[in-house]
């Protein structure tokens, strides 16, 4: 990011005590993109999994000779792939996200502009697929996942625009999501 760009969400000081966290995926988390996450794919990769017997067509770089050495049968070493996570935000914009309360700085509207904003960072710095969902009555706003710097700017900039208003119809919204949302991902 530009360091003459001021995002509202996104200040150097809360960017200073992010620097050191990292998000990681409870389950496993398919994808494309290599990255952190465990996959549900077992592939080429970095860390040992298992063994499986050879087959034909399999490149024979794989083949594990101590174990053909000591077994007298061609044996493949398989590892597991990491992945990226592709993240859906959900961010509420409801007329009551307006509210605040007594001696507080923040609308809820902002505070949850601040998380997003944050978790956003995190994501788009760890190679992760970030995206961003606004909704009161239905969606509203809708930023697909993808990765990078350029993106975060996207989604930085769509929640300053972002204004409370509307009713939330929660089970209508998430039934057109669910619909909406094909691949698997994970939604904060």
């Amino acid at each position: 990011m530009p360091a003459s760009t001021q995002y509202k969400y996104l200040d150097p000081a809360g960017l200073g005590r992010l620097k050191n966290l990292s998000l990681a995926a409870r389950l496993v988390v398919e994808g494309y993109f290599a990255g952190m996450h465990k996959s549900p794919h077992k592939g080429f990769s970095i860390e040992f999994a298992e063994h499986r017997e050879y087959t034909p067509g399999i490149d024979p770089k794989h083949i594990d000779w101590r174990v053909y050495g000591r077994r007298d049968k061609l044996y493949v070493k398989q590892y597991e792939e990491e992945t990226s996570l592709r993240c859906y935000l959900l961010l509420d914009k409801s007329a009551s996200m307006g509210y605040q309360s007594d001696g507080t700085k923040l609308t809820k509207l902002e505070y949850g502009s601040f998380l997003a904003a944050s978790l956003a960072y995190l994501m788009a710095f760890q190679h992760d697929t970030v995206g961003l969902i606004t909704y009161d009555t239905g969606v509203r706003d809708r930023i697909p996942p993808r990765q990078g710097p350029a993106h975060l700017r996207v989604l930085l900039e769509k929640l300053e625009e972002t204004q409370p208003g509307g009713v939330t119809s929660l089970s209508e919204t998430f039934h057109q999501l669910a619909e909406s949302i094909k691949r698997r991902a994970s939604s904060w």
